[in-house]
């Protein structure tokens, strides 16, 4: 059976569903690897390494999507890459299921078996192929980095024959595992740190990590899902929330925020006053921008000011770290190709709580039967502009 590896066509997409080493694992476990020439230099992998470890490479995508019976991508495919796919095949990527139904049912309708890498279940046995967490990682640590370098002053304590710099204060909203990884970074280059999170139980992590967590009296009706994911909640409670949160915010230099919610807008938490009450020079990276955003304001793929405030609204932080992102990637989608392996060949279980969450296409029919709760414009290009408001 042969696994097709092809080159990410979305702009500003460096990362490749499979590295060189993967190679070797898949075949050693029966598989044969055809990789798309090209795939892996936004990694900083050569055609020539793919080469050494045992794949095939294929001159275009035309030539490897003929001879692959599956397709491993990061992102999903665009039409003219979804009509190359051969019929009978099967896909597995990250298909965003809730906002691509367009997508699903050209898949479907060419009869491609297709798994959504976005619907891993957060179980313990799937960890290792959790590829939302690896990338939600990198995602926090860029938005410190990201927000250090925005941020007109130091983040640590120095003292100095020129007089004594105090440490700057930051504020992580949402202490999952991009926040959690956030707060590490931000505690790293010397910052003072608070978190909040609506679920109670984190707050042992956020302490161990250094960091404050900050409580306030808003009893959330639901914290998360029984899938492990953070479920959204009602007006009320967010204006509740942001009503307490904001002299947290006021008196922060940095601000990141990470809530979102699978298959729907991401929840306002940051509005105009909030924003306004913030010193000058102040930053906000807002890790939901592709949701539409926690903070009133953000503008995907741009760094605006408002009132004197930074909005930081950069989407796909992983593939500006696409080494370590692919190397993740590679582990996670290896992991979950090889939960459904049997003597070389994909031989999905119907009964296995993964393959059940996971695919989202079969014999044609779409499994996945949630409706997109509202869409976001995404820009074309990742260029820094600066917007008055």
């Amino acid at each position: 059976m042969m696994i097709g590896i092809p080159r990410e066509k979305a702009a500003g997409e460096n990362r490749v569903a499979i590295i060189p080493p993967g190679v070797t694992q898949l075949l050693e476990s029966g598989y044969e690897v055809i990789v798309e020439s090209g795939a892996g230099l936004g990694a900083h992998f050569t055609d020539e390494e793919y080469r050494h470890c045992g794949a095939i490479i294929a001159d275009d995508a035309e030539s490897l999507y003929r001879q692959s019976q599956v397709i491993l991508k990061v992102l999903a495919p665009e039409p003219d890459e979804a009509a190359l796919i051969q019929p009978e095949s099967t896909l597995i990527c990250l298909l965003n299921p809730w906002f691509n139904r367009p997508l699903l049912e050209q898949l479907a309708d060419r009869s491609v078996q297709a798994f959504s890498l976005d619907l891993v279940p957060r179980t313990t046995r799937a960890q290792s192929m959790d590829v939302l967490s690896a990338m939600a990682g990198i995602s926090g640590y860029r938005a410190v980095l990201n927000g250090a370098m925005a941020l007109p002053r130091y983040f640590p304590m120095l003292m100095t024959a020129a007089g004594t710099i105090h440490p700057a204060r930051v504020l992580v909203i949402g202490a999952g595992v991009a926040g959690l990884m956030a707060i590490a970074t931000a505690r790293r280059l010397g910052a003072v740190v608070e978190a909040y999170d609506l679920r109670p139980e984190v707050k042992e992590q956020v302490n161990s990590l250094g960091a404050d967590f900050i409580e306030i009296e808003v009893p959330p009706p639901t914290a998360s899902g029984s899938d492990g994911y953070a479920k959204a909640q009602n007006a009320e409670f967010y204006a509740a929330q942001r009503q307490q949160l904001a002299e947290c915010v006021a008196r922060a230099d940095l601000v990141v925020t990470t809530a979102a919610v699978p298959g729907k807008p991401a929840p306002k938490l940051i509005d105009r006053d909030m924003i306004h009450r913030m010193k000058s020079g102040s930053v906000i990276v807002d890790l939901a921008a592709d949701r539409g955003g926690n903070v009133e304001g953000t503008v995907l793929n741009r760094k605006v000011d408002l009132d004197g405030v930074t909005v930081v609204g950069h989407a796909n932080h992983p593939s500006r770290v696409p080494v370590h992102a692919s190397q993740l990637l590679t582990r996670n989608i290896t992991a979950f190709l090889l939960n459904m392996t049997r003597e070389g060949a994909l031989d999905p279980d119907p009964e296995d709580d993964i393959v059940a969450a996971t695919r989202v296409i079969h014999e044609g029919r779409i499994l996945h039967d949630q409706e997109p709760a509202g869409t976001v414009k995404a820009e074309k290009t990742e260029t820094d502009v600066e917007v008055n408001a």
